[in-house]
């Protein structure tokens, strides 16, 4: 089988990391199994371009006078908020002929002005979600995926979802072993799946104002196979159950219970990708039972951890 051809646009005020993320990947495959994949840069007249940081690229050729690519990347940055109408134009033209097209943060908003994203689900940045949907109604925006695909159109969070998209890509072409090995080599620390949200419970929640509800934050963190029952966190916090019930769901912005909740399913996760037993996992992550874990993750992510292991553990 021929190397599939993969092709970087590049831009004036392109995000440096959002290029070299995902060719990192598609490199590491070639270079683990040649004749994987050739990979190539353009930009409209083949003309050197300055990334947001100030680095300069000089890409491989013009894109006009590029051929099909197997995979198209769009990479994000703040050129796309003055886009070029040539390169809108040119990715219009070309993306029917491209196997694959895939954006990376905002590069989903060239792929959406040049009509490619009409119809489907995309996701962007966090950030930059809201103004997607606005500016493009026909457009259904997810803003809670690292990275999904419609069809043959592919679209990702921001920088670091590039290389998360691209090693799915690998996946699908090549396989997991493949992907995973690539995974390691580039000391990712697990190769998060598609389907999970951009934030973690910790991130995307607030951080408390109060020192008392901080150190609680911490202990949730900390220990999730502990009594993490509203009693038990509000003795911690020295508060009766009711007052700290109501000063953690203002400060945090979640309620007690379901911050808990989802401190233990990402715990639980990450403990399965490293390759930890469904049983001992369980344990760890306050379950108590494999059936009680089974029954959060399917009602949570609509597979069984058993499932989840098989498919993304790293072991």
């Amino acid at each position: 089988m021929a190397a599939r051809r993969v092709l970087v646009v590049l831009y004036n005020g392109v995000q440096s990391l959002d290029v070299t993320g995902p060719v990192e990947v598609f490199a590491g495959a070639e270079q683990a199994r040649s004749g994987s994949y050739t990979i190539r840069s353009g930009s409209i007249g083949g003309l050197g371009v300055r990334a947001s940081s100030g680095l300069r690229m000089l890409p491989d050729e013009d894109l006009a006078r590029s051929g099909p690519a197997d995979v198209l990347i769009v990479p994000g940055g703040v050129g796309t908020r003055t886009s070029d109408p040539r390169l809108v134009d040119w990715l219009r033209d070309a993306a029917p002929r491209a196997g694959r097209v895939a954006s990376v943060c905002t590069g989903a908003f060239l792929l959406a002005e040049a009509g490619l994203l009409d119809g489907r689900r995309a996701t962007t940045h966090w950030r930059y979600a809201a103004a997607l949907a606005r500016r493009f109604p026909s457009v259904t925006v997810d803003t809670e995926p690292i990275f999904l695909h419609d069809r043959s159109v592919w679209t990702s969070a921001g920088v670091t979802a590039g290389i998360d998209l691209a090693l799915a890509v690998v996946e699908e072409d090549h396989g997991r072993d493949l992907a995973l090995e690539i995974a390691r080599h580039l000391v990712m620390f697990v190769r998060r799946p598609g389907g999970q949200r951009q934030f973690s419970a910790q991130l995307e929640a607030q951080v408390a104002g109060r020192d008392p509800l901080r150190e609680v934050q911490r202990h949730i963190a900390e220990h999730p196979g502990g009594d993490l029952s509203v009693e038990a966190l509000a003795k911690r916090a020295n508060l009766s159950p009711r007052q700290f019930s109501r000063a953690f769901t203002a400060e945090v912005g979640t309620p007690p219970g379901r911050y808990v909740d989802r401190v233990r399913l990402e715990t639980a996760r990450r403990h399965l990708e490293e390759g930890a037993f469904v049983e001992d996992t369980a344990r760890a992550c306050g379950y108590g039972t494999p059936e009680a874990m089974r029954r959060a993750f399917v009602r949570t992510l609509g597979v069984t951890p058993t499932d989840y292991k098989e498919r993304f553990s790293c072991s």
